[in-house]
């Protein structure tokens, strides 16, 4: 936890509410002086305090914490063999129903018209095959879940696809 900026969010909130430091060291039973402490960054508000601290300036006691950072919680955990595997399953679905199967033609006909690709395409090139893992690494992140970044540097042999997956890591705040 970083005391400056953590003080910096306090004041940040406490402004926005119009509230003068003794305003809220009042309603939350502490010092003008403990207030000022808080957003100079030299001391942190008790645990007991945070509770009301957050509830007083309408956020959470994690934004706060953080600085005004967004504290990540992940949905679950993937990895770059999982996504592969999941995209394997399209072609496998391909070779047990039959190319021709009305499931399977429409599965790939939905993927290719919502990605602007050729699905079967990738089942036969490495480069596009790769293209696929990387958008659903994205589309996972996206949606909340974490991944290893030693996973995606030891598992992806383009560049170019290894470097796009972490940059989008970083934006997610996996580091």
């Amino acid at each position: 936890m970083n005391l400056q900026e953590l003080g910096n969010q306090i004041a940040i909130l406490r402004k926005r509410k119009g509230l003068t430091q003794n305003d809220l060291g009042e309603r939350l039973g502490v010092s003008f002086q403990a207030m000022s402490k808080w957003e100079r960054g030299e001391t942190a508000p008790d645990v007991l305090v945070l509770s009301n601290l957050a509830e007083v300036l309408e956020t959470t006691v994690d934004y706060i914490l953080n600085g005004g950072k967004k504290a990540m919680c992940y949905r679950g955990t993937i990895t770059v063999s999982d996504m592969i595997q999941g995209i394997q399953c399209l072609d496998d679905m391909g070779k047990h129903l039959g190319k021709d199967n009305l499931i399977y033609r429409h599965a790939i006909r939905g993927i290719n018209e919502g990605m602007n690709i050729n699905v079967e395409e990738a089942f036969s090139n490495d480069y596009i095959f790769e293209c696929l893992v990387a958008e659903a690494i994205i589309q996972n992140l996206k949606l909340g879940n974490y991944i290893d970044l030693t996973d995606v540097k030891r598992n992806f042999k383009s560049e170019h696809f290894r470097q796009i997956v972490l940059d989008y890591c970083e934006r997610y705040g996996i580091r």
